[in-house]
This record gives structure tokens, sequence and C-alpha cells, in this order.
């Protein structure tokens, strides 16, 4: 069964001219207004291949709300119909906190984080593949997608309570991880905070979460500058950042995706993730994991004195951190395997979705393994 998402070219069909010359003009509405009008439709219920003990202990949780909006399942563009049999958008109020997951699949679970700017739609060229192994379940931090977006409670201590409460309220105890750019700093929070609950640890393109050791320079040469000068600027926690950047976000996101390295996203991509951080709310939201930046290194330093205990794998992109994330995670676990995805920058589930797949599936085998052997 072909699971995969539809991807077709930028040129949204016959005698149509191409996105990249209406993107100039604005973000394009189009992409996304079929999806709009199938999410009024859609009910939101129990997301498929949920363990039955899963079931049972979500349905004592507050009852799933109807996602409205833009950022659900429904709504995100170019997914295959059987991406939406698949999975479903859900709310689950956990931790005092209202989070929207994308859910589907059959298995032990696997929780996937994405990284800032995106939300769980990072994650979509996988998560087809993944569900036929595992329970997967892709979350929009804190902030971020249509999570909810306090003015706190952004550094990884919090984040990755966020993340036990969630995994509680689905009612389960112990889980694998893979996390993102962001994801991958918050991922490495909820697997030293919760050892007992996080079996397998997967980080992407981060070279190492930060602490006072491991930090950027203020003052880096100039290819690095201008791969980290986003980290200054949001941390800066005051208006005038948001002030910059509203009106302006399609170039000053549309900089951030296209820097990092290895093929450009596609454009209804960008435009997507684009849209979706433009709201007032959302792009404050979005600073916040960088304006907590202070806590999280204070809370990393303490982290880094007991090692991880459970396996670790490290996933580079070759033309972003390569084999760095390795290396910034062999300090901070007994047992860490490293990947450099060939040809792929930063964003490597989605520019190298099969790649990225081969390393998580090799790597989780035993997990899931283990899992299949205990529902005997």
């Amino acid at each position: 069964m072909n699971m995969s998402p539809t991807e077709p070219d930028a040129q949204d069909g016959p005698g149509r001219e191409p996105v990249s010359h209406r993107a100039r003009r604005g973000l394009s509405r189009r992409l996304f207004v079929g999806g709009a009008a199938a999410s009024a439709a859609a009910g939101i219920s129990v997301a498929a291949g949920l363990t039955p003990s899963a079931t049972a202990t979500t349905a004592q949780a507050p009852a799933a709300r109807r996602p409205k909006g833009f950022g659900t399942v429904a709504t995100a563009p170019r997914l295959s119909a059987e991406f939406k049999k698949t999975f479903s958008s859900r709310f689950v109020n956990a931790g005092g906190l209202r989070q929207h997951v994308v859910i589907g699949g059959d298995g032990p679970p696997l929780l996937l984080v994405h990284g800032w700017p995106e939300n769980w739609y990072a994650w979509r060229m996988v998560m087809p593949a993944l569900a036929r192994d595992f329970t997967v379940i892709a979350v929009d931090q804190r902030g971020m997608g249509l999570t909810e977006k306090p003015k706190g409670g952004y550094d990884t201590a919090t984040l990755a309570n966020d993340l036990v409460a969630l995994m509680d309220a689905l009612g389960h105890d112990r889980f694998a991880v893979a996390g993102h750019d962001t994801g991958m700093i918050i991922g490495y929070a909820l697997a030293a905070d919760h050892p007992d609950r996080v079996e397998y640890l997967a980080v992407a393109d981060v070279p190492g979460p930060p602490s006072t050791e491991a930090s950027p320079k203020l003052f880096e040469k100039e290819e690095l500058n201008n791969r980290l000068w986003h980290i200054p600027f949001n941390r800066v926690d005051h208006e005038l950042i948001e002030q910059l950047v509203r009106g302006r976000e399609e170039a000053f996101f549309t900089y951030e995706f296209d820097i990092q390295g290895g093929e450009r996203l596609p454009e209804y991509a960008r435009e997507y993730y684009i849209r979706l951080f433009s709201e007032r709310e959302s792009l404050r939201g979005s600073f916040g994991f960088y304006r907590a930046w202070d806590a999280t290194v204070e809370q990393n330093d303490d982290r880094a004195k007991t090692k991880l205990t459970m396996p670790v794998l490290a996933i580079g992109g070759e033309k972003s951190w390569g084999a760095w994330v390795e290396g910034g995670m062999k300090p901070l676990a007994n047992d860490v395997r490293g990947v450099v995805i060939p040809g792929a920058g930063h964003w490597v589930a989605e520019q190298a979705p099969q790649q990225m797949l081969a390393a998580l599936t090799e790597f989780l085998a035993p997990y899931r393994a283990k899992a299949s052997r205990s529902a005997r």
C-alpha cells in the first residue's frame, strides 16, 4: 500500500504560472482553502492505531476536541488520501496545556518533536512508513502550531514536562523519541530528566544541546554567523523583535529555510510554515524557546553530570552539521551511534526522507522487536 504523501512539482497545473512567481506577490491562500473546507467536515476521533491500553487511558483524559483552523492534518497541503486515512489531528489537555498532536499507526509509541520554524508537518514524509511499525505521535511543541502559546514555560525542563504529560494522557508509560532542531534539544531534556520514560532517543542536526561550554560564540566566522544569527536575535525578549519581523515574515523565514544547506524546501511547504508563524501570537510563541536560552543552558550544565543510558542515534545532514551531531552527544550518553546523511542540509526529514527513515528504522528495530515479544 502506498501511504506516502503526494509531493507534486511546484507547478500547480497546466497553464498556471510557477508558485515561485506568485510567491513574490505574497503568500498564496489557494494552497490551503480546500483543506480548510475539509476540516469543517472532519470528525476528530481517537486516532487510528492506538493500542487498546492507550485508548482506554485516553478515554479518562479530557475529551479530544475537534481542531479548527489552519494547522491540522485536514488543512495541511499536499498530503495523500492514504496519509489522511492513517493520521488524524487531536487536541489533548495535558499538564495544563492544550496540545495539538497528529496520531496514527500501530505498535510501540514513537514521539516526534519538530524544530523551529515548523510544526508536526516537518515529519510528514517519514510518518506513513513509520506508522507501519509504530504508533506515531507528532506533536506541536508549546508556542508553535496549534498547541497553546502561553507567555512563559519555554525552558526545556518545562517543555519536556509538557511531553511527559501528553504521553501520560495518551496512556504511554515508555516510548521512543525523535527530535529535530529545537526538538532535538527538547528530546535530550526529556531523556535526561525522565530516563525511566524514554527507551530510545534519536536526535537530528543540532551539534549537541546548548551548554555553557557548547554554545555559539557572539562573534563566529561569517559562514557560521549566517546560519546562527537568529539565535541571539530571537533571544531578545522585547516586542521590538516581533515588530521587526511582522509584515516581513516571508523574507525572515525564507532566509532561515534557505541558509541551512541542502536542497531548497518546496515552495508550498515554505509558504505553509510562513503562514503558520505569521499571526502575532504564533510569532511571539515561536521565539519563546530562544528567550528561555539561559535557563536551558543552566539545566543542560546540570544534565551533563549524568550520562544518558538509553541508546542514542545522532543524525546530521552532510551539508549542515554532519558528524558534529554525534560529536555533541558523545560526552552526554554512554551509547551513541552517528549517521551522516549525504547531500542533506538541516531539514533532513524533508530533504532526505528515505535515508532518514532507513536510519530510524534500523536504530529502532530492537525497540520494535522488544515490544513485539512483550505483546505475545
